[in-house]
């Protein structure tokens, strides 16, 4: 039973606001932010310079909004970023993430819509989507409990003619039976539906983590529904059925059991293409494959399907037979460049290896190439290894890639040699190298750059489509150490899973950072146990075993695939600025270690904020909102945030009055939605 919650004293001002607000998008001084991803293009860019570089550090708080009292209890992970439409913001909010819309100009908060789902709430949705024929207009979005909901975007209320009575079960309506039942069964969405023409375009996430319970589980898709009615146009199998091509990738029948695989981060559309591109994530499980054998379509493939059909049109897979959670994470970016005189219609997939794919998004074929090039092969019983992966000739890695000596501490020649001791139990390599037997006294672990957290993960990258430029946020010192044990019988029927040798393993999730993550933890998963003598802490006298930059933003010339500049982003953590083992020593900007921070692009300004709260001589405590220049990537200006950034920047315009909004939280910071604009003259 669904519950709508609405203000009754807010109820007619939001008829009246909506009223109102139909009005045409490109109206004089008007721009708005109609999608996740800003345009259908995800490049999350909008051609406003009214916030510049001189005045970027004037920006004043116009309004906020705590997310408090929508949902059961204050959240602390606020994820969102919101749409802007005619005069109104409409975004996710709450520990249930309902819908909301508010006033974008004053924060005045218009409607609610939420869903008591009980048990059957799992997976925590980001954003929503807006439609409109210019006549109806209709606000999009999945629920924690996996239902598709059609809103009413001026009154908040479902759309009685979509599905049933405004929503669709999109468990009941998998082609597969979700095991063990539609209450608890592991599937759901975090992201924003896609919405293209009149086809809404929906994908699939699981609570998967580092150790999964069993090898067997629900396996994941992407469909097309109408927009206007609810009805199913098509489902593609990301694990192909019997009869079906990809099949024979899996070998050993492993297709007809192995689950995951979903689509779990924002698909693009081309709908004057006609095509869906979809990021297809790792099959069960993360680390360990011998129950998969074979290369297995379509695991971590860009898939390009027919936006009518649902057929397959191209497909390539980014890794093979995936084994170090490397899931495809971030929206494929849409954009038309030049290469060598040559006019292409490009499709560029950021990554967590740090390597930006680039692919003619008609045909599929790599701008650049890709060859397939011999990678490390381990010797875990049972695994089963891919050969060869392919790896970008162009763009260059944009983050590190594996882990070598040369990457760890180097502050001073003496924690650079405490560093290689410490690393000296564990197996370091290139990209690729595989899990190991964690084994006394070693190797413990592989050390690996980029699994769970690293490169570019859900908020994705950016682009400046009149320069052909992609701006990137990665992670660079997102480090684990992948160490695989045999499991109790009780915990998991996976021959091997995520441990430490000598070590009981725990049924551990990812650090609460991908789509497994965002769901609340189930009973079953507890805490990792604390670190033992022959586990230390991956750190040297407290700070980061990898040396800096911890996180950076790339600038890519996507007509020369070359990288143009690259910065550190964040400040110095205070923890290292005043670490004892530094003192004295004159320390560079680090930036800081984070998988979700985003990149807004105006006219001139790259635009982001800090992931984490610092304090220091030039201002209180609490994170900064900084902008950069394009063309340099030189800090322009910063203002001050109460909390770090959790969900991308994004900007609009109304009466000729450019505004900034962002979502902060974390910590003991609850989330808040806060809008910036340049004070009235």
């Amino acid at each position: 039973m669904s519950v709508n919650h609405r203000l009754p004293i807010l109820a007619a001002a939001a008829l009246s606001c909506a009223a109102g607000s139909i009005r045409a998008a490109d109206s004089a001084g008007n721009v708005d932010w109609t999608t996740y991803a800003g345009n259908w293009d995800a490049s999350k860019y909008k051609p406003l310079d009214q916030i510049n570089a001189s005045n970027f550090s004037k920006l004043e708080v116009v309004w906020r909004f705590k997310t408090d009292h929508i949902g059961n209890r204050p959240e602390y992970k606020l994820e969102g970023t919101p749409l802007e439409v005619d005069g109104v913001v409409y975004t996710t909010a709450g520990s249930r993430r309902g819908a909301i819309a508010l006033d974008a100009v004053t924060g005045e908060l218009l409607w609610v819509h939420g869903e008591r789902e009980g048990a059957r709430g799992a997976a925590a949705p980001r954003q929503l989507s807006y439609w409109s024929d210019g006549r109806d207009a209709r606000i999009l979005y999945v629920t924690p409990g996996f239902q598709l909901i059609a809103l009413d975007a001026r009154t908040g209320q479902r759309i009685a003619s979509f599905g049933d009575h405004g929503a669709v079960d999109l468990k009941a309506d998998d082609d597969q039976k979700i095991m063990p039942d539609l209450t608890t069964g592991e599937i759901g969405w975090q992201s924003a539906p896609t919405v293209a023409g009149d086809v809404v375009l929906i994908g699939s996430a699981f609570r998967e983590g580092f150790t999964p319970a069993s090898k067997i589980n629900n396996k994941g898709s992407a469909r097309a529904f109408d927009v206007r009615t609810g009805k199913k146009l098509w489902e593609f199998h990301t694990i192909p059925q019997k009869g079906e091509p990809g099949y024979d990738t899996w070998l050993n029948g492993s297709a007809d059991y192995t689950g995951n695989t979903g689509v779990w981060t924002e698909i693009s559309a081309d709908a004057q293409l006609g095509l869906a591109y979809l990021p297809i994530e790792s099959p069960t499980s993360d680390f360990y494959g011998g129950h998969r054998p074979g290369n297995g379509l379509y695991g971590n493939a860009l898939a390009a399907v027919d936006l009518k059909t649902g057929k397959l049109k191209w497909y390539f897979q980014l890794i093979h037979h995936e084994i170090w959670d490397y899931d495809i994470a971030s929206i494929p970016l849409l954009m038309d460049i030049t290469v060598n005189g040559k006019a292409i219609k490009a499709v560029a997939e950021p990554t967590k290896q740090g390597y930006l794919y680039v692919f003619d998004r008609e045909t599929g074929k790599p701008v650049w190439p890709m060859p397939e090039v011999k990678v490390p092969k381990g010797d875990v019983p049972g695994e089963w290894y891919a050969p060869t992966q392919p790896i970008p000739t162009k763009p260059a890695a944009y983050a590190r890639t594996g882990v070598t000596p040369d990457e760890l501490i180097d502050f001073t020649p003496a924690l650079h040699s405490q560093a290689l001791e410490l690393v000296k139990n564990y197996k370091l390599g290139p990209i690729y190298t595989p899990p190991v037997l964690s084994k006394s006294p070693g190797p413990l672990g592989t050390l690996m750059l980029g699994p769970a957290d690293g490169g570019t993960n859900w908020p994705g990258g950016s682009f400046n489509p009149e320069t052909h430029t992609a701006f990137l946020y990665a992670c660079n010192s997102c480090l684990v150490s992948i160490g695989l044990v045999t499991p109790p019988p009780a915990l998991s029927d996976i021959r091997y899973v995520v441990g430490v040798v000598g070590h009981t393993p725990t049924m551990i999730s990812a650090s609460g950072t991908n789509s497994s993550a965002d769901a609340p933890l189930s009973k079953k998963i507890a805490a990792a146990p604390p670190p033992a003598d022959d586990d230390k802490p991956l750190t040297v006298q407290g700070l980061p075993l990898i040396k800096p930059p911890y996180g950076t933003i790339s600038a890519i010339d996507l007509d020369t695939g070359e990288i143009k500049w690259q910065i550190a982003h964040g400040e110095t953590p205070d923890y290292i600025r005043n670490s004892p083992a530094l003192k004295g020593l004159n320390i560079p900007r680090t930036g800081q270690t984070s998988y979700n921070i985003g990149t807004l692009v105006t006219k001139s300004l790259v635009i982001a904020g800090d992931a984490q709260v610092t304090t220091t001589s030039d201002h209180p405590r609490g994170a900064m909102l900084r902008a950069y220049d394009q063309k340099t990537g030189k800090e322009v200006g910063s203002v001050l945030m109460p909390a770090s950034q959790s969900g991308s920047p994004m900007t609009y315009m109304i009466n000729g009055k450019q505004y900034l909004l962002v979502a902060v939280s974390g910590g003991n910071y609850s989330g808040e939605y806060i809008c910036y604009a340049l004070p009235d003259e």
